[in-house]
C-alpha cells in the first residue's frame, strides 16, 4: 500500500475540527449512571489450565444496562499482593478467545484482564462467548451501522460502556490496586481504549494502537476498506441520511473522547495503513487531553508494530509505575 495521507510533518501537528455534540458529556454522564445503577458484582470462576506461571480466572461482569460480559483474567501466579492492572479491548470481529494466547502482561508482573467484545467473535481467532441482546434498524452487515439511526441506540454506546464497567469491575478485586490500572488495545480495541480513557478517571497509563473509530468523517471518505467501508455502503442506499448518521458518531469519535482523557498515554501509528488511516491516529494523539506519545511505523500497514510495539508499551507502563 503505497502513503495516501498527509505528509509526515503535516501528521505531527494535524488538528482537526471535529464536531461535537453539545450535550456530549451529559449523554454519556446519563449513559454511565444508568448502566453503573444496573451492575451486579463481578463474578470470577478459576479454571484448570496447563498454563503453570499464573491463574486463568473466567470472568462475568456487569456491562451497558446491566448485560453480563466476559473476559479472561490472568495473574501471576507467585504473588497475593495488589498489582498493578491492564485492562486489554480486542479488534475488530474477534472474541476473547484462549487464555494461553496472552500471556505477555501476566507473565511480567500484571493482572491482565482481557475482555470479550459483545456480540463479535466470529470473523477471526478462537472465538468469543458474550451475546448482545439488543436489536437495531436496518444495518450494513457488519457491526459499524447497527442502530447509526440515534446516538441511544448505537452500537458502540454499548461497547464504550462495557469497556468503562470494565474497570470498575477490576478494580474492585482484591488482587488489584485500583490506583494502578491501564487500558490497552490494537485497532478496534485502540479506539474502545480511547473511550476508556475518556470516560475513566485516575487511570495511569493508556496505550491505543493503531485506533479504529477517529475522526469519521475523513476515514469515511479517504479509505474503501472496512470497516470504515460499512458506513459508506449504508449511505449509499440511505441517501440523505448522512447528517443524522455523522451527528450519531460524533457521540462515539476519539478525537472527542481524547480530549476528556488526562492519563499519560502511548498512541502508534503506521503510515502505509489503508484501515485506519494515519491522519486520523493523529488527530486523536494531538487532541489528547494530556501528555502523549507515538511511535510511528513508516513502513508498515495496519499490523503496526506488533511485538516491537508491545515491548515499547511494557516500558512505557514500568515508566508511568515508577513515576
Amino acid at each position: 500500500m503505497p502513503r495516501f495521507d498527509l505528509p509526515l510533518e503535516e501528521l505531527r501537528s494535524y488538528r482537526p475540527d471535529v464536531a461535537e455534540p453539545a450535550d456530549f458529556d451529559d449523554f454519556w454522564e446519563q449513559t454511565l449512571e444508568e448502566s453503573r445503577a444496573a451492575a451486579q458484582p463481578i463474578e470470577l470462576r478459576r479454571i484448570d489450565s496447563p498454563l503453570q506461571s499464573v491463574e486463568v480466572y473466567d470472568v462475568t461482569f456487569s456491562g451497558f444496562g446491566g448485560d453480563p460480559v466476559g473476559g479472561w483474567l490472568l495473574l501471576p501466579s507467585d504473588t497475593d499482593e495488589p498489582l498493578p492492572a491492564v485492562v486489554e479491548f480486542n479488534g475488530y470481529g474477534g472474541g476473547r478467545g484462549l487464555p494461553h494466547e496472552r500471556l505477555g502482561w501476566a507473565s511480567s508482573g500484571y493482572a491482565h484482564f482481557f475482555m470479550d467484545t459483545r456480540g463479535q467473535g466470529s470473523a477471526w481467532g478462537t472465538g468469543g462467548v458474550t451475546a448482545d441482546p439488543h436489536g437495531s434498524g436496518p444495518a450494513t452487515p457488519g457491526f459499524m451501522t447497527r442502530g447509526i439511526d440515534d446516538p441511544s441506540t448505537y452500537y458502540y454506546r454499548r461497547v464504550y460502556t462495557d469497556a468503562v464497567l470494565a474497570i470498575d469491575a477490576i478494580r474492585s478485586l482484591d488482587r488489584v490496586d485500583a490506583a494502578r490500572v491501564a487500558v490497552c488495545g490494537g485497532s478496534q480495541g485502540g479506539g474502545i481504549a480511547i473511550a476508556a480513557a475518556g470516560l475513566s478517571t485516575g487511570l495511569i497509563a493508556a496505550m491505543p494502537d493503531v485506533p479504529f473509530l477517529c475522526q469519521f468523517e475523513r476515514a469515511v471518505g479517504l479509505t474503501g476498506r472496512d470497516p470504515y467501508n460499512e458506513i459508506v455502503r449504508y449511505l449509499s442506499i440511505h441517501r440523505g441520511t448522512e447528517d443524522r448518521v455523522f451527528e450519531t458518531l460524533s457521540y462515539f469519535d476519539g478525537v472527542n473522547l481524547a480530549r476528556r482523557a488526562t492519563a499519560p498515554a502511548l498512541f502508534s501509528v503506521a503510515l502505509m495503513d489503508p484501515v485506519c488511516p494515519p491522519s486520523t491516529v493523529f488527530a486523536a494523539r494531538n487532541s489528547w487531553g494530556g501528555v502523549a506519545e507515538i511511535a510511528e511505523y513508516a513502513f508498515n500497514e495496519h499490523e503496526g508494530g506488533q511485538g516491537v510495539q508491545w515491548q515499547k508499551q511494557a516500558a512505557f507502563l514500568a515508566e508511568q509505575l515508577a513515576g
